[in-house]
């Protein structure tokens, strides 16, 4: 793997993601009863979600009118929740087969284990707990090589105390990701302008990168998105992810790499960059805001 020029603060994870949607009570319901997160805020067309008892912000929800709902996009692959410990993933996966929720597989990743499913638009969901790093396959180069098994179900099963069916304090958005037109270009950005690390690739089909020694932050493969056109304002599915920087310190570091680089922001203020990665994706980098 060649040596990167710019690289982005160690500390850097991933905050929030938006989704655009047609049905916006339908979704509600579905990630409150269904997935576990809280109502943290509501409006007429938008909705945040996450942990009440932390006020952590996991999910925004914002209602349109779709124009062609049957238009095939770049987009969201998966959002995904991690989980602190292996028995909150068994506390999940017994509350999500006691409500019958449309689960479609469960996974061993080798550095985690994973359950997977989607919302009623279709939005793919994660809900993960990362092994000890110890476990984790990390070469010599830096790389984090992954696996697909089949996800030990009862034993994750047997680490469950059923103290609650909802995500618990702890909880974040893992990862993201994403459904994405061209890899070559997708990695160019996330690399060279975000400066982020490549962490495995599987031939010409997925790139996974992250900040530090993470194995992933940011998921993105063509699997069913190749060359497909970017979303609009009126796509159904993400409306943008959040990736959150420490401090201004390192926003300002990353912005220098813009000019470098010759990118131009959407949008930037103090606290914020916000970009349009290859794939016509918005993605919105923060200042984290820490507890007083």
């Amino acid at each position: 793997m060649k040596t990167q020029v710019f690289s982005i603060d160690q500390a850097v994870h991933t905050g929030a993601v938006s989704l655009k949607t047609a049905e916006l009570d339908k979704q509600i319901e579905f990630y409150t009863a269904i997935i576990g997160l809280d109502i943290l805020s509501r409006g007429q067309d938008q909705v945040v979600l996450g942990i009440k008892e932390i006020g952590a912000e996991l999910l925004f929800l914002r209602k349109i009118i779709p124009a062609d709902p049957q238009k095939r996009t770049t987009g969201l692959y998966h959002t995904a929740f991690l989980l602190p410990t292996r028995k909150d993933l068994g506390n999940t996966l017994f509350a999500l087969l006691k409500k019958e929720a449309p689960i479609i597989g469960a996974s061993d990743h080798g550095y985690s284990e994973a359950i997977y499913l989607e919302d009623p638009e279709g939005n793919g969901i994660e809900i993960y707990r990362d092994k000890p790093k110890s476990d984790w396959d990390i070469q010599a180069d830096g790389r984090i090589a992954g696996i697909t098994v089949e996800m030990d179900a009862e034993g994750v099963l047997a680490s469950r105390d059923e103290a609650t069916d909802k995500f618990p304090a702890g909880t974040v958005v893992g990862h993201v990701h994403l459904a994405v037109s061209d890899l070559a270009k997708t990695e160019q950005f996330y690399t060279e302008i975000l400066g982020l690390g490549l962490k495995d690739q599987f031939g010409a089909q997925a790139r996974f990168f992250a900040a530090g020694g993470y194995h992933h932050h940011i998921g993105t493969n063509v699997w069913t998105s190749k060359d497909l056109p970017a979303p609009d304002e009126q796509t159904v599915g993400l409306d943008f992810f959040t990736l959150l920087v420490p401090n201004q310190s390192a926003l300002a570091e990353l912005k220098e790499n813009l000019v470098r680089e010759g990118v131009k922001a959407m949008k930037e203020t103090e606290d914020t960059l916000v970009l349009l990665d290859p794939n016509g994706l918005t993605v919105k980098i923060e200042v984290e805001k820490h507890e007083q």
